[in-house]
């Protein structure tokens, strides 16, 4: 049997990147995987494809996680579709580098919107619909945290957050059987990565230089910790910050 068979995961911006490679492994371990997007319809439908052309079970689901209606409509439309939830991944989040000179006010709160609060609104939603057995929390932290790059302490404080939040709702959850963990990826080839303009830059060869294992990391890297985290396998694991990211520190 595969490991999440019979449960119900939400995966928060998965229409690309990590959060596509996230879905597609718990739905290929038998999760029906909840494909959250905020503007991606075409990506997250694409994602959902794939999983049931693969023969497994996902329905995509439109919401900008920083708006609690929006929160609360996705896990109604999660339990409509599959039941009560079992398994969130918290991925959805947003990052822009700048020097301190250029740092916005607006900047910083779409920052903190959607990678803090985004994260706290989901996980209580989340903690809500878990039944008597708990659940599973995992949040897509940074290993930006350790590395402390100039340009990014607005993105930097809001996954430093993400790990602080991450141990403290695993002790408060913990009496209520639900685990809280949190992977921290280091550099990541990406959609966004593309976007951003980062592939063949000075900054991109710095990293795969700092990088003991010589590459940039996969969504196929880092999708494998997460089902594990999701699974009965780390049944004692809660407040867990795990570095993925080959290496670099």
């Amino acid at each position: 049997m595969s490991k999440l068979s019979g449960k119900t995961a939400v995966v928060t911006g998965a229409s690309k990147g990590i959060g596509a490679g996230v879905a597609k492994a718990l739905a290929a371990e038998g999760a029906a995987v909840v494909v959250n997007y905020a503007t991606s319809r075409d990506g997250a439908d694409k994602v959902v494809a794939e999983i049931l052309a693969a023969g497994g079970k996902a329905v995509a689901v439109q919401g900008d996680v920083s708006k609690g209606a929006d929160v609360t409509r996705l896990f109604a439309e999660a339990k409509a579709a599959f039941g009560a939830v079992d398994v969130l991944v918290n991925n959805a989040g947003v990052y822009c580098f700048a020097p301190l000179d250029e740092v916005t006010e607006d900047e910083f709160r779409r920052q903190f919107d959607t990678n803090v609060l985004g994260l706290l609104l989901a996980s209580q939603e989340a903690a809500r619909q878990f039944g008597p057995l708990g659940g599973s929390i995992i949040n897509i932290s940074s290993n930006a945290v350790e590395l402390n790059l100039p340009t990014a302490s607005v993105y930097t404080a809001t996954k430093a957050s993400v790990n602080a939040i991450t141990r403290i709702l695993a002790k408060e959850l913990g009496p209520r059987n639900i685990r809280v963990n949190a992977i921290s990826p280091g550099g990541t080839e990406t959609e966004g990565v593309h976007d951003a303009g980062i592939i063949g830059t000075d900054f991109e060869k710095h990293l795969v230089s700092q990088t003991p294992l010589g590459r940039l990391g996969q969504p196929t890297d880092i999708a494998p910790v997460a089902t594990f985290l999701a699974s009965a396998d780390a049944g004692w694991v809660t407040g867990e910050v795990i570095v993925v990211s080959g290496g670099l520190r």
